[in-house]
């Protein structure tokens, strides 16, 4: 299995428990590891082949930003469960980082893996 990886994605949504948080979107960061086969768009040098690094980090964006969310689990987990099922993906690792004020850490958040990664 191959990984194609997307570091930093930054986008907006609102998250958060507090009210505050709830009031405007804050900024988060996502870094994406996708399992696939690139052999095919190795031999080939097509695009048709492999993962769109813009369509990826644009459908990342588009689905966090038009969504509001009180834990960062259940973003990761429901953005895992779009990204398995709309780019027909093996395996995924995600990691969603927030900025945080209320405690003495910077940042915080969740690494998730889903599906299954194929034995090489």
């Amino acid at each position: 299995m191959d990984i194609v990886f997307l570091n930093n994605i930054k986008t907006k949504t609102i998250i958060g428990l507090h009210p505050w948080e709830r009031q405007v979107k804050q900024p988060i960061y996502l870094d994406l590891e996708l399992g696939i086969d690139i052999r095919a768009s190795a031999s080939s040098d097509d695009i048709t082949h492999t993962l769109d690094y813009e369509i990826i980090a644009q459908h990342v964006t588009n689905f966090t930003e038009n969504q509001s969310f009180k834990l960062i689990e259940t973003l990761a987990e429901q953005l895992a469960t779009e990204l398995l099922t709309k780019f027909k993906l093996p395996w995924l690792k995600i990691k969603v980082s927030k900025p945080c004020v209320t405690i003495n850490a910077y940042p915080v958040g969740v690494i998730i893996e889903r599906g299954k990664k194929p034995c090489d």
